[in-house]
């Protein structure tokens, strides 16, 4: 829904904290808003206000732009009145957010009463009143039969135990798991969505032990919690969703994919609201592939096409894959040259080796045993092989896709490596991953790039990206980096002592060498480097060969810094939950998806594609066509 002049809003508890923030932004957007709260010398106030950012964008009303209704919530009557007052006044209701609550005011362990005045008016004041306000909410956008959207306030008290006040945690709890239930709604117009913030700097905010907001980062500002809350009004794809809100990861949706994919059936998820319909296929009696014939880093010279036969039929608990794109990796000459293998002494006896990281396609048969994937199905593929009409693999490593399509191909090792680096990995063992960080990434404007710089953007940080050329530039710009540094036309090191005099505190490296060496010495305080790359040691005439950083840790020590390592074939168990996450982010147009204009087609195209990729001419992920005429069949996501 768009945030625009002329709609009405309701607000409970809209005289203090939340809901008086709440309240007010909604009248910088020009809607009328009711106040509803049960302290009149604060809710007037709040309303005042409002009316007064309301006159900005209407002159000559016949009504009030903003009122107050003094009203206790856990009064049925009195709040369906004010729901009335607020219909009556303003022809109809678009968005409701349910803010008031109470902490309970005698701890539940020292309570010796009836609960009358504590823990059971806690519980009908943050649980019982926010199911009536919901209901009545619902009532009244059904009645002028036009879309509205409901946001209830949880917190993240009701995500995780809270041990100081369980009742306060419970209520919190109960709000979050009955909106995520009204999800279905949405058929009839209706999203009712939660808010799960952590601490905010409020009256019951300042009741809480210090050493544990500390503990926890501080005080959310409260310009996080309005922005979450509006996310949630104007992101038409959010129903029944919980966001939840801290400074140490931003704002995220919850329960993670991977967390709702034990209670909810998998194969349900992609085939449902799916455009795609698979093409016939017919498995031919033989293919073709690229092998790695010979170990060398020249890739050409590695690598050979062969013609094989297929075996029929296909071994239990395998599946047959008709590859139609295949993404290209900077690693493909790490792999021709057996960089990936330097623990087998006797590598050149297994040789020849199928070669290929990541693609996409259809299923095109099923071994016995294999009973969740269906002939016909869209799949990915992260396994050695991609370079190949098709391939055999086992189906427990099989990656379900909404659809076979080039964007998919990016979002694998590209998109992965960029998602669970800084999300996973660095949030817990390297980068601290977290809002209000400056964040350099290198080598941006290409295939993992493009996702690290616009994940560390979503996360509400300050994004530095390093490119060389202007139309690299120009697609990092239009990502939404910050500051894009041309080293072609720029001093890199010049710029960031400039600008960043204090260093940055995040920094995503690919290149390795003088940048490594660069980013390194740019690094703050406290601060994170996460390596997932050295792209400019990959070429020459040996290959990758180790380099030595003469005093690092002498330099980590005296900063207390962290240079992490981050390899993606060891955290597999992570590859489909934030595939699931890159596919929404990207059908909700919050992440785009680069690819080079550049066209590389069939297995014949392979080794100009990775030769491409390593000129350095690539802006965006280098993707080779295994098969055309699937393509053709194919639309985009």
């Amino acid at each position: 829904m768009e945030l625009k002049p002329g709609l009405s809003a309701l607000v409970t508890g809209g005289g203090s904290g939340i809901g008086k923030a709440l309240s007010i932004a909604l009248g910088k957007k020009g809607i009328f808003v009711t106040v509803i709260d049960y302290s009149a010398e604060n809710a007037k106030e709040v309303a005042s206000l409002v009316e007064r950012e309301c006159a900005k964008f209407h002159s000559g009303l016949k009504f009030p732009p903003a009122m107050f209704v003094r009203c206790d919530v856990a009064n049925s009557g009195e709040i369906s009145a004010a729901f009335d007052k607020h219909l009556a006044t303003y022809g109809g209701l678009d968005i409701c957010i349910n803010c008031a609550g109470i902490s309970n005011p005698i701890p539940f362990n020292q309570d010796t009463t009836d609960g009358t005045a504590s823990w059971r008016r806690t519980i009908d004041v943050n649980l019982v009143a926010v199911i009536d306000c919901t209901h009545l909410a619902i009532q009244a956008i059904q009645a002028g039969q036009k879309p509205g959207v409901i946001i209830n306030l949880g917190s993240a008290s009701g995500l995780y135990p809270m041990y100081a006040d369980p009742i306060y945690s419970g209520t919190k709890g109960g709000v979050v798991l009955f909106t995520r239930s009204l999800a279905l709604y949405k058929r009839q117009g209706i999203r009712v969505n939660v808010l799960c913030p952590e601490f905010v700097e409020t009256e019951m905010g300042r009741k809480i032990d210090p050493k544990f907001i500390d503990s926890i980062g501080g005080f959310l500002p409260m310009e996080m919690v309005v922005n979450g809350a509006f996310e949630l009004i104007k992101d038409e794809s959010r129903a029944g969703s919980c966001l939840w809100i801290s400074k140490r990861r931003g704002l995220e949706y919850w329960p993670t994919p991977a967390e709702e994919a034990k209670y909810l059936v998998r194969s349900s998820r992609f085939k449902r609201g799916s455009s795609y319909t698979a093409p016939n296929l017919q498995v031919p009696q033989s293919y073709e592939k690229l092998i790695v014939h010979t170990l060398t880093h020249n890739f050409r010279n590695a690598t050979k096409i062969v013609r094989t036969q297929l075996k029929l039929p296909i071994k239990p608990h395998h599946v047959l894959i008709k590859i139609i794109y295949a993404g290209v990796n900077a690693s493909d000459v790490n792999y021709s040259s057996g960089r990936y293998f330097s623990n087998d002494k006797d590598l050149a006896s297994r040789l020849p080796l199928d070669c290929g990281f990541e693609g996409v396609g259809l299923i095109a048969a099923v071994g016995d045993s294999v009973s969740n994937l269906k002939i016909g199905s869209p799949v990915a593929i992260m396994t050695f092989g991609s370079y190949s009409e098709f391939t055999e693999i086992p189906a427990k490593h099989v990656l379900p896709v909404p659809r076979p399509d080039p964007e998919v191909v990016a979002m694998l090792t590209s998109g992965l490596t960029a998602s669970i680096a800084l999300e996973t990995i660095a949030l817990e063992k390297s980068a601290h991953m977290e809002s209000g960080k400056v964040v350099l990434v290198t080598a941006a404007a290409g295939g993992t790039g493009q996702f690290a710089v616009q994940l560390a953007k979503l996360a509400g940080n300050t994004v530095v990206a390093t490119c060389g050329g202007e139309k690299k530039a120009s697609l990092l710009k239009d990502l939404g980096v910050d500051r894009v540094i041309d080293y072609r036309s720029e001093n890199m090191k010049a710029v960031l002592k400039k600008e960043f005099p204090k260093g940055v505190d995040i920094v995503y490296e690919s290149v390795g060498g003088e940048m490594f060496d660069l980013c390194f010495n740019a690094l703050a305080v406290y601060g994170r480097l996460v390596v997932i790359g050295m792209i400019s040691q990959y070429q020459g005439e040996h290959g990758w060969q180790p380099s030595n950083y003469t005093g690092l840790c002498d330099k980590i020590l005296s900063k207390s810094q962290t240079v992490s390592g981050f390899f993606l074939v060891q955290y597999s168990h992570l590859w489909q939950e934030h595939l699931d996450k890159l596919f929404h982010l990207f059908s909700s147009g919050k992440l785009k998806v680069s690819l080079d204009p550049k066209k590389f087609t069939g297995v014949k195209s392979v080794a100009d594609a990775v030769e491409y990729l390593h000129s350095g001419k690539s802006v965006g992920k280098v993707v080779v066509c295994i098969d055309p005429s699937f393509s053709q069949q194919v639309a985009k996501l």
